[in-house]
């Protein structure tokens, strides 16, 4: 019997894991070219545990330059050595949490989306990371690395609409990130009943 359980478990992980590849992959993404505005990339990471996904973030330290103590996917700006935004994610992700770009598995890209103080263009790719995974925040850019299940996250009522965010367990989620956030969700939940 608690094979069975485990069996479905890890067809239930795979399927969702296809599902989403699918709703990224069947949608045209948004692109914003904005020549004002710096190019830069996030990853946000979903990984598998104790029965359900979850998403990974980043609490910035207060040495960085811009968004200071904000909580964020791992990324950051596109350098000049960066083949690709998708490398520029890979690369920040390394930097900052230690996530070698060899255990990502990209499961798509979602819109671009901007910050309005920084002026950035954030082009977010969405990543399966194994789990558990030895992840180390840099002291210099990250204060901590935490997650919130999918299942949080995708239940409106969690989404606090008169401040545009989401709190969790004494962090706030704001700005472009819960912007980024809400509409993957959204997407998620239109497209997909099985993640529900």
């Amino acid at each position: 019997m608690a094979n069975i359980r485990r069996l479905k478990k890890w067809y239930n992980h795979r399927v969702v894991k296809q599902q989403i590849e699918k709703i990224l992959r069947n949608r045209q993404k948004k692109i914003i070219i904005d020549a004002k505005r710096r190019a830069s990339a996030v990853l946000i990471p979903l990984f598998y545990s104790q029965g359900q996904y979850h998403v990974l973030f980043t609490e910035r330290s207060e040495e960085v330059n811009f968004h200071k103590g904000q909580v964020c996917f791992p990324g950051g700006t596109r350098e000049p050595s960066d083949s690709s935004l998708l490398q520029t994610a890979l690369r920040e992700a390394e930097e900052e949490i230690g996530l070698k770009a060899k255990d990502v598995e990209v499961l798509g890209e979602f819109d671009d989306n901007v910050t309005f103080t920084s002026d950035y263009v954030i082009s977010p790719f969405v990543a399966l990371i194994p789990y558990p995974y030895p992840l180390k925040a840099d002291g210099r850019e990250i204060k901590e690395i935490f997650s919130i299940p999918l299942s949080f996250l995708m239940d409106e009522a969690n989404f606090e609409r008169d401040s545009g965010a989401y709190k969790y367990e004494g962090h706030v989620i704001w700005g472009a990130t819960a912007r980024i956030l809400k509409q993957f969700m959204e997407l998620l939940k239109s497209e997909s009943g099985a993640l529900r």
